[in-house]
């Protein structure tokens, strides 16, 4: 009887080393937000935009919301959480007027393209050419990770634009993505996952191929809290649809509200056991947009001057603090795939992602 107890403790510690060794592996969010210029993020509110009333419904209005003297007091009203948290406990790359400066490999400098590189850690301008629902045939880190047994079945995705399922490729990767305005499925929903579902076809979108972003977020945070997935990758879309509209005014209430997404994301994780002090978050844009002429700023695509220049933020798990990063550097979107692979302790494929892996312990 004394040996059963003893077998009985021994597995059950196994089984408590097995839980702890899981929670102490790398879990990673990654995050993009369409189209948000570097500029917003760095200096706030444009003071050519923020009055002009070819792109404003509401000038005293935005300008009483976001409008500050001083560029840095701009930037803390439009991304609170990003200027106040973020800046704090990490890195934030890209303000090329201190020489910190993120780019683009590709020469397309729109979505698909701007996605592909992201996630495949590559450039495909051969191939990646266009917006089209076409499936990506590149292999992508969610798809990487999905293969893997320790990760299989622990990998996510959500988007707002409905053409994520094809950048994924869901269907040769197996790697679940709700995107476009897709319900929740399967059966063991959550009372919040089954309000979404009859909330989202109730709310109209302004666009046929693009959700309002809510619904992106908080399918996403019952996806963590139900099934605690190692990988996530959510991707806002709001601010590029509303920037092509050419309404600023919407431009700006939709990244002050994902700020709002992103430190109700983080909360999240330090309140969770299996997310807390154990989070690598990465967060970037898939292209910049125009500045000269104004009205570029509506755009992007290689016809743009300055939409190939974008930004990344990195916090959490093994990334030393160094704020806003104000030093001459080089950076491309093409390292987040290697750097993500590396952070979960899966090989990377050789020469396919030419990009360095991000080095985040700055000295």
């Amino acid at each position: 009887m004394k040996n059963k107890l003893i077998i009985v403790f021994l597995f059950i510690q196994m089984g408590m080393l097995g839980i702890q060794a899981q929670n102490d592996n790398t879990k990673i969010i990654l995050i993009t937000l369409d189209g948000l210029r570097w500029q917003e993020l760095f200096t706030g509110a444009d003071p050519l935009l923020v009055t002009n009333e070819n792109y404003v419904h509401d000038t005293k209005g935005l300008k009483k919301k976001f409008w500050r003297e001083t560029e840095n007091e701009r930037r803390e009203a439009l991304l609170p959480f990003v200027w106040s948290q973020i800046v704090q406990q990490g890195q934030i790359h890209g303000n090329r007027t201190l020489g910190s400066k993120v780019d683009l490999t590709n020469k397309m400098w729109f979505s698909y393209p701007g996605y592909n590189e992201i996630l495949t850690g590559r450039a495909d301008d051969t191939r990646i050419t266009s917006n089209d629902k076409i499936n990506n045939p590149n292999t992508t880190v969610l798809e990487i990770a999905n293969r893997d047994e320790r990760f299989k079945g622990r990998v996510a995705a959500f988007g707002s634009w409905d053409v994520f399922p094809f950048i994924i490729n869901e269907e040769r990767s197996v790697v679940p993505v709700n995107a476009g305005f897709e319900l929740a499925k399967g059966h063991n929903l959550t009372d919040r996952e089954k309000f979404l579902n009859k909330l989202q076809p109730t709310i109209p979108s302004p666009w046929g191929s693009v959700r309002l972003d809510a619904f992106t977020h908080h399918y996403a945070i019952e996806e963590m809290k139900k099934n605690h997935p190692e990988l996530l990758y959510i991707a806002y879309g709001e601010t590029d649809d509303f920037a092509h509209d050419g309404d600023y005014e919407a431009y700006l209430n939709s990244a002050y509200t994902t700020d709002g997404f992103i430190e109700d994301m983080w909360k999240f994780t330090q309140q969770d056991s299996f997310y807390k002090n154990q989070t690598l978050f990465i967060i970037t844009t898939d292209h910049g947009r125009g500045t000269d002429p104004l009205e570029t700023w509506k755009g992007h695509g290689e016809g743009v001057s300055g939409a190939g220049g974008v930004w990344m933020m990195l916090f959490g798990k093994g990334v030393s603090i160094k704020g806003e990063v104000a030093k001459s550097e080089q950076l491309y979107s093409n390292q987040i795939a290697p750097t993500i692979l590396k952070e979960l302790g899966i090989k990377i494929p050789p020469n396919d992602m030419p990009g360095k892996i991000l080095n985040l312990k700055l000295p």
